[in-house]
Order: C-alpha cells, then sequence, then structure tokens
C-alpha cells in the first residue's frame, strides 16, 4: 500500500513564506510598544496642561501714575476679567472708551467650550494613525497665539474707537496699549505681560509639537510600508 508523504514540497513552502512576507508588508514593521505610548502621552499631557490654563490668569496690564501710587491693575482671564476694572472703566469713561467687560464678550462666553474641544480633538489624534493627527492637533497649537491676536483686536479697536463726545478725548489720540512690555497712554505709564495661563498655554503647545513629532516617528514605517504595498499591488 502507498504511503502518502505529509511533508510540504518547496514551491509550497516559498509560496506561504511569499504570502507571510506581503501580509507582513502591508500591516508594516513590528515595533516597541513603548514608541506608541510616549507621542500619546505627550499628546494626553499637551492637553491636559491646556485645560488647567483656564484657570489661571491669561493676561495683565498695569497702569501707573502719581496720582497712583500702588497703580491700577486688570488681570485677563480666558473668560472674565478681574482687578480694579471699574477705577479703570472710571478713567475711561473721561476719553471716550469702552468699558473692559465689553471686549470679546462673544470669545469669553465660548471659551471654556472652545478650550473643551480643543481637548476631546487632542485625544482623538492620539487614536489616529496617519496625517490626520497633526490636523487635528493644529488648533490647540494655534491657540495661545489666537488668544494673543484676539487680544491685540480688541486693544487696537477700544483705543482706536473712541467716544468724540467725551470730556477728554480731544486730548488722547488714539493709541493701542502694549500687549507685551511698557508704553504710555496720555499720562500713564502701562506695563504689560503673560501671565501663567498664557505660559501654561503656550507650554501645552510646545509639549503637542514634540507629541506629533514622536508620533511620527512612531507611525512613519508603518505608513511607509503601507504606501509601497499598494503601490506593487498596483503594478
Amino acid at each position: 500500500m502507498a504511503i502518502q508523504s505529509r511533508t510540504a514540497s518547496p514551491s509550497s513552502i516559498r509560496v506561504a513564506q511569499s504570502e507571510t512576507a506581503d501580509r507582513d508588508q502591508v500591516a508594516g514593521p513590528i515595533a516597541n510598544p513603548l514608541t506608541y505610548v510616549l507621542p500619546t502621552a505627550l499628546l494626553m499631557l499637551g492637553a491636559l496642561v491646556i485645560v488647567i490654563s483656564t484657570f489661571l490668569p491669561y493676561w495683565r496690564l498695569t497702569l501707573q501714575a502719581p496720582q497712583y501710587p500702588k497703580g491700577l491693575q486688570v488681570q485677563v482671564f480666558v473668560n472674565h476679567v478681574t482687578g480694579d476694572v471699574a477705577e479703570i472703566d472710571g478713567l475711561n469713561h473721561y476719553i471716550g472708551m469702552a468699558r473692559l467687560g465689553e471686549a470679546a464678550q462673544f470669545e469669553r462666553s465660548l471659551a471654556l467650550i472652545a478650550i473643551v474641544a480643543l481637548a476631546m480633538l487632542l485625544l482623538a489624534a492620539v487614536f489616529i494613525q496617519n496625517h490626520w493627527a497633526a490636523l487635528l492637533a493644529l488648533p490647540a497649537i494655534a491657540y495661545p497665539v489666537a488668544f494673543l491676536a484676539d487680544l491685540f483686536f480688541w486693544l487696537y479697536y477700544f483705543g482706536h474707537n473712541l467716544d468724540p463726545k467725551a470730556a477728554l478725548s480731544s486730548s488722547i489720540k488714539p493709541f493701542t496699549p502694549a500687549i507685551l512690555g511698557e508704553g504710555r497712554i496720555g499720562q500713564f505709564r502701562t506695563v504689560a505681560g503673560m501671565e501663567e495661563g498664557l505660559l501654561l498655554a503656550f507650554a501645552g503647545s510646545a509639549i503637542i509639537l514634540v507629541g506629533l513629532y514622536f508620533h511620527r516617528r512612531a507611525y512613519k514605517p508603518l505608513w511607509d510600508a503601507r504606501r509601497q504595498a499598494a503601490e506593487q499591488q498596483g503594478q
């Protein structure tokens, strides 16, 4: 009676090896799991830092004059303004400048919701294994710069839209308070600077950029392998 051999032929072995290699090429190279943990941790940390920043002041303006030896100060948060607001509004009234509380009302009403949305986009980027991760993280990266740009717009708008009917409107030219550093408005010397919240927001943006770098570094071999496999299948 003939005995059939169950040993695979060399040709079948080569076919099986070829199929396995093709599957491995599509799946991409196997990397150390820690390679993927680092960008995930950095993106999540960046989101957390930006959320924490909302509890702290973002910007400070101090007005100094002889009649105010201690100075007048205002602190700007993402959704409200604190400090010597009433005193500064009283002074601004004489030159025809609008009340501080009237600035960026729309932005302040949506600030917390927008920041939560930025954090959610970052968390979504954690699970994206392609170039879309950078696009989802872009709003959070640009956020602190956008805050300063919006602040500058309102400072310019208030200083260039003085009420001509105000008592002292003719005694002062249109102005833009310094957004950073020292300036002068009439007899007042101004000192402006970033506070802890905005510094944290910039730190969060930097952390996110580093996270995106390691994200690309971790997933690029996988992207290249999939692209090469797609090109070979198209030939």
